[in-house]
Order: C-alpha cells, then sequence, then structure tokens
C-alpha cells in the first residue's frame, strides 16, 4: 500500500494491511504535526507533493527495502494539504518475521522518504510563515 492523501490517515487501516500471521513483528512509525518548532508556536501545516515523482520514489523506497530486509509488508501513507495540531502526515508500517528487521526497515522508510520524495511542508506561525522542505530539494527551506 502507497498512498498520498488529502483525508486524514486511518492508523488501524494501515496497520490491518501490513499484519499477517507469518510475521511476528509490526514496526509502525507515526508523524504527527507538533505544536511548537524551534521555539515558535505552530498554528498548522500545509504539506505539497509532486505527485508523478512523489508516487514513483516512494515505489522505488518500498523496492530498497525488499531488497535489504525480509520484508513481506509494507504500507507507506502520507497525507497532503492543511493539516491541524496533532494530526498524523505520515504514516509507515513494515511486516516482518523478526522485530530486528521490521525496526531497521522502518527507519530506513522514513528517512529515504525525506530523503528523496518530493513532498514539503509549509508551517503556519502566529507571526509569518515557512517553507520546510525535505532534502531533495532545497529550494523550498
Amino acid at each position: 500500500m502507497i498512498e498520498i492523501t488529502p483525508d486524514k490517515i486511518d492508523h488501524d487501516r494501515v496497520i490491518s494491511c501490513v499484519r499477517r500471521d507469518s510475521n511476528g513483528a509490526v514496526a509502525v512509525f507515526l508523524g504527527t504535526t507538533r505544536n511548537v518548532t524551534e521555539g515558535r508556536k505552530v498554528l498548522h501545516l500545509e504539506y505539497e507533493a509532486y505527485r508523478p515523482m512523489a508516487d514513483n520514489k516512494l515505489s522505488e523506497v518500498v523496492l530498497e527495502i525488499r531488497q535489504r530486509w525480509s520484508v513481506e509488508n509494507i504500507a507507506i501513507v502520507h497525507r497532503i494539504g492543511k493539516l491541524e495540531i496533532g494530526e498524523a502526515s505520515l504514516i509507515v508500517a513494515v511486516s516482518t518475521p523478526h522485530r530486528k528487521d521490521a525496526f531497521l526497515a522502518c527507519q530506513y522508510a522514513v528517512d529515504r522518504i525525506k530523503e528523496t520524495v518530493p513532498i514539503w511542508k509549509k508551517e503556519y506561525f502566529e507571526d509569518g510563515e515557512v517553507w520546510v522542505g525535505s532534502e531533495f530539494s532545497s529550494t523550498h527551506s
């Protein structure tokens, strides 16, 4: 499962998508909107994506993970649009026979998403806003 969506993330649906009786581990990363960044109060966030490339890059991340670990199931869902404080922006769920591979693959996925997928966020503060890009593009940071 790979999704980029303006809809709220259904955590239970994503986790159930990767759970299997053959796997003893499910590792989940849930990225949420925090209320403070570098001492500034955050009001909300907005995410934008370059969809054709973002979809392709997410697929590449899944392929990389499958080549490195014994991952049977993986799900990645990234939110776009306006997010309020506390809402989830990203969920990565990985299911493997053993916990070590699940943890490593989940962390790798999150790091690679930040490095390669063209999704950017704009933080809105009480006194202004700023684009915070992934390492993919410094033009939005």
